[in-house]
């Protein structure tokens, strides 16, 4: 991959439009939404100005995109691989760490409440300063921090570790979707929003065979004073290497989105990216960019300019947080407030279901090595100072997280090919539904493999919902919303995943038919909730 010129470089810096005075007509805008005249001009002829929709469909489809599928496909895994990580050490973890299953509740949660803090934060951000900057820090953060965990040697530090990991993640999961989508033509956006999204998969099939490969050699070891660096550990170093490598590529490689750089009024470096992906996507064919102008109106400068008025710092910092927490009000508001209000609802009950299990997964195949249900063998004291995991039965469980991890491939599959011609409201809703009989069934049965076939379902028809969610997100908000509604989303969605974790940790030795039960319940108000949305099939992002 060649590397991108970034947006202060020389070629960025052309001015593409001369000559051209503005009349009354072209700033007429009802929203101060982006707003275009039709030509415009310059040196002596005539340049076309283009709408976004229009300068994204001229820019062409082609290597370009299928580039930026594979970097940005590859941070949605680093994500994926550092939040399922966790439930991939429970096992074998519990047995050094000492952890008790209220322990093991709390870590699983740390993760999550990390990205509670971190997911509205880095969106905001986003939105403001730029989604490939915040990509950058997000990912690093997540990296770093995720890896440092690996050499903590008290439980209380290696949750500490975990949070701040979490608020990286909390920043890269949506923002990277927003970036993406912004880079796509209106016909192709839900088919390759969803082969992005099938990269979750990719990382939970690396998290889980990383696990099965690293965790249960007993060759791994080295004493460093006081701590023992045992086999999982490698395993956490290992899962902090995506989210490093990530950030690098972004940072070494990729351009800003032109639809926020048109936000914010940086017209030359919208048409530099755009020239960009013409040039890639017409490799070979010999053919020259087109010549074309975009406008953009001048409503963040304004902003800025009132905040750079305001005298004391007490009132500069009400007036930040007045304009961190403006995007919430707006999207429980008309025009959205319909979509909002059932998206906290969705939200919460797919993460609390969803990771509130997926975490607890490897656990519960763990009891069910000696045969019955998940829920047959209750009987789960703390770990004691001189225990030892059978490494053999761990194996066992690895490879049965691996199988679960690679069923989400066919839900994938079928997410890619029937998106754009069905869309994300029914696909979410029917597979919300279908979830949640799959986990009910997975409390009825009695046997392993009963249990191994219906949570492969589970994970099957699972990874549809999420992909539809992905997309539909996606489009329900205007770009100046998008990053901070859907880090508003998941922090809500972080904050039903804690309770999950918590109440599994909770319950899952004194009455485990409780929580799964509710996980059930909570998927089949998530899928009739979602029958209130608004069909978003091949539209325009605004």
């Amino acid at each position: 991959m060649s590397r991108y010129k970034h947006a202060g470089d020389t070629e960025a810096r052309q001015p593409l439009l001369t000559g051209h005075r503005l009349d009354a007509s072209e700033l007429d805008s009802d929203e101060g939404e982006v707003i275009f005249d039709r030509t415009a001009e310059a040196g002596g002829h005539v340049l076309q100005k283009l709408t976004y929709e229009e300068a994204v469909e001229r820019a062409g489809f082609g290597l370009f995109h299928w580039l930026l599928l594979v970097v940005c496909g590859w941070a949605n895994a680093s994500d994926a691989v550092e939040i399922l990580c966790v439930s991939f050490l429970l096992p074998t973890a519990r047995c050094d760490l000492q952890l008790s299953s209220s322990d093991m509740g709390l870590l699983t949660a740390s993760i999550f409440l990390g990205m509670m803090v971190g997911g509205y934060m880095w969106g905001y951000l986003a939105d403001q300063k730029g989604r490939r900057r915040v990509l950058i820090v997000s990912l690093t953060v997540n990296g770093l921090f995720g890896g440092l965990a690996s050499l903590a040697p008290w439980f209380w530090l290696f949750l500490l570790m975990r949070f701040i990991s979490g608020i990286g993640v909390g920043g890269s999961i949506p923002v990277i979707f927003s970036y993406f989508s912004e880079f796509m033509p209106r016909l192709r956006r839900g088919a390759m929003i969803s082969c992005l999204a099938t990269f979750w998969m990719a990382g939970n099939i690396l998290a889980a065979g990383l696990a099965w490969l690293v965790i249960p050699r007993t060759w791994v070891y080295l004493s460093l004073g006081t701590l023992e660096f045992k086999s999982w550990r490698l395993f956490v170093v290992l899962c902090s290497v995506p989210s490093i490598t990530s950030a690098l590529i972004f940072k070494l490689f990729m351009p800003e989105s032109p639809k926020f750089l048109m936000e914010a009024d940086r017209e030359k470096e919208a048409i530099h990216v755009f020239r960009l992906m013409f040039k890639l996507n017409m490799k070979g064919k010999e053919k020259t960019p087109p010549e074309f102008g975009l406008r953009t109106s001048s409503t963040q400068k304004g902003d800025k300019g009132k905040t750079r008025s305001l005298g004391s710092s007490k009132e500069r910092l009400a007036n930040i947080l007045k304009k961190a927490l403006a995007p919430i009000k707006k999207i429980f508001r008309s025009p959205f407030k319909s979509r909002s209000f059932p998206l906290l609802i969705i939200f919460y009950s797919i993460s609390f279901g969803y990771y509130g299990l997926w975490m607890w997964f490897p656990e519960l195949f763990e009891r069910t090595e000696d045969g019955g249900s998940p829920c047959a063998n209750v009987s789960r004291p703390s770990a004691g100072q001189n225990e030892t995991c059978d490494l053999v039965k761990t194996a066992a469980v690895y490879r049965d997280g691996f199988i679960i991890a690679a069923a989400n491939l066919p839900g994938n599959i079928f997410t890619i090919l029937v998106m754009d011609s069905t869309g994300g409201k029914a696909l979410l809703s029917g597979s919300l539904l279908l979830s949640s009989l799959s986990v009910f069934f997975i409390y009825v049965v009695q046997t392993k493999a009963q249990s191994l076939i219906l949570s492969c379902v589970f994970s099957g028809v699972s990874v549809i919902a999420w992909n539809a969610l992905d997309v539909v997100g996606t489009e329900l908000y205007p770009t100046k919303l998008r990053s901070s509604a859907l880090g508003f989303f998941t922090g809500v969605g972080r904050v039903a995943a804690i309770m999950g974790n918590l109440v599994f940790g909770r319950l899952v030795d004194a009455n485990c038919a409780v929580p799964i039960l509710l996980v059930s319940a909570l998927l089949l108000t998530g899928g009739l909730v979602s029958l209130l949305l608004p069909q978003t099939r091949q539209t325009e992002l605004t």
